[in-house]
Parts: C-alpha cells; sequence; structure tokens
C-alpha cells in the first residue's frame, strides 16, 4: 500500500449498483486522478484491510484510506467530495453535521441500497480505459 503515494484508495461494494454508480461518478469528476478504487470483495481490498485489525469493515459501507489512514462511512462520501472537481467540492461543507447524524442518514442508505437500487450478480469489471484505476487489475 505504501507505493501508493499522492493517492488514496476506495474500496466499495462491487455488487451494489449505487456503489458502482458512485465509482463511475468519482471517476468521472476525479480530474487530479487522485483515486484508486477495489471492491471489498477483491483481494487487493482483503489485504490493504489487514493493515487495520482494529476496524469493524462491513460490505455496507463506503472505506477511503489516506495517507495510510481508514475513514469510513459519511466521513469517506465528504472526504471524497472534497477532492472532487467543480462544486462537488462544497458538499464537503457538510462535516460541520455531528458525525453521528451524518452516519445516521448513511447508514439508513446504506441498509436499503440493493432494494432501492439493486445489485448486481457479479463485481464490476473495469473498461480497458479505467483498468488503470482499479488496484484489482494493476497486481
Amino acid at each position: 500500500m505504501n507505493n501508493f503515494k499522492n493517492k488514496s484508495i476506495i474500496l466499495f461494494d462491487g455488487d451494489c449498483n449505487l456503489c458502482n454508480s458512485a465509482v463511475n461518478f468519482i471517476i468521472k469528476h476525479d480530474k487530479k486522478a487522485y483515486f484508486l478504487f477495489a471492491s471489498l470483495q477483491s483481494d487487493a481490498a482483503k489485504e490493504i484491510l489487514l493493515q487495520y485489525p482494529s476496524k469493524k469493515t462491513t460490505i455496507n459501507s463506503i472505506i477511503l484510506i489516506i495517507n495510510n489512514i481508514y475513514y469510513d462511512k459519511s466521513t469517506a462520501a465528504l472526504l471524497i467530495f472534497r477532492e472532487l472537481n467543480s462544486c462537488y467540492k462544497q458538499i464537503y461543507n457538510l462535516i460541520i453535521i455531528p458525525k453521528f447524524i451524518r452516519d445516521f442518514a448513511y447508514n439508513c442508505i446504506a441498509k436499503n441500497r440493493n432494494k432501492l437500487f439493486g445489485k448486481q450478480k457479479n463485481c464490476r469489471k473495469p473498461t480497458l480505459e479505467i483498468q488503470n484505476k482499479f488496484l484489482d487489475f494493476n497486481e
């Protein structure tokens, strides 16, 4: 993981349609190519998570690793917005809302995401143009 200088890693549920749509959105608006991705189901993500044994990781949470620091749920989502181009950076300002309120809203969406947005049978396979952004395909 130390080979990813100046990059942040996003771990996401590769079977979730909402999560995959979010990854597509991030890629589209990440003009600095700041983020790398791995599905939580991948060997790459499992290896990364071994470095954080004290963290309880569930498939229901997006995880962001910045400079070897682990963030999840609403904090991870807001930190991702902070790095995107255009007006999306402004969404980060929601960080002023107390974490327990932000995470409550996040958990409500996460709990129902497959009912609302559907689920894929297999994890996403990135196109050739974006494979370099996915750790699963850079090994």
